[in-house]
């Protein structure tokens, strides 16, 4: 059986007994989580979502990048629609989750300018964004939202680092309010 015949038989077991065409497009908790595409670091599995809990923004590094910015503008949008004129804020939380062991780092090495421009920098800038170091590149991600003035204001922000070797997230960056 190929990927996509596996694939496609798993989808018709979610749509026979899975599937809810109840499921809201505002997750439930609130909450949206930015995190790395690896999959050993999926927050679904991390954190035990169910459907329809968390918005789960996925990128190379799961990296506060310009890229992550227009993705948050346009989910303000959204939600301002959807609730009728409401707003991500004080009862939201958001999520950067980085991890250990992190493909990112081999982007510096091998590819330092598809890196840069991924991250809106010039090669020159990526070692201030602490690529190599999750820890580090957590707090760094979290002063970014801090200091645009694009982000909403209230939302309650919170670091973490997952580690791939015990299957444990450590809070890196205690819960902040953005723009209190």
């Amino acid at each position: 059986m190929s990927v996509i015949d596996s694939l496609t038989a798993r989808n018709a077991a979610f749509a026979d007994s899975g599937f809810s065409p109840d499921l809201k497009i505002m997750p439930t908790k609130k909450t949206m989580i930015l995190a790395c595409v690896d999959p050993r670091a999926d927050p679904v599995d991390i954190f035990g979502l169910e459907p329809g809990e968390a918005a789960v923004i996925r990128n190379v590094g799961g990296r506060v990048d310009p890229n992550t910015l227009r993705t948050m503008a346009l989910l303000r949008g959204v939600v301002n629609v959807r609730s009728r004129g409401g707003d991500i804020g004080s009862d939201w939380n958001f999520i950067v989750l980085h991890h250990t062991d992190c493909g990112i780092g081999d982007c510096q090495l091998h590819a330092p300018d598809m890196l840069a421009k991924h991250m809106g920098t010039d090669v020159a800038g990526l070692d201030a964004l602490a690529i190599r170091d999750p820890y580090a590149a957590v707090k760094l991600d979290i002063a970014a939202l801090q200091a645009n003035p694009n982000t909403p204001p209230g939302l309650n922000v919170t670091g973490m680092v997952y580690d791939v070797a015990t299957g444990k997230v450590e809070v890196v960056v205690p819960t902040v309010v953005l723009h209190a």
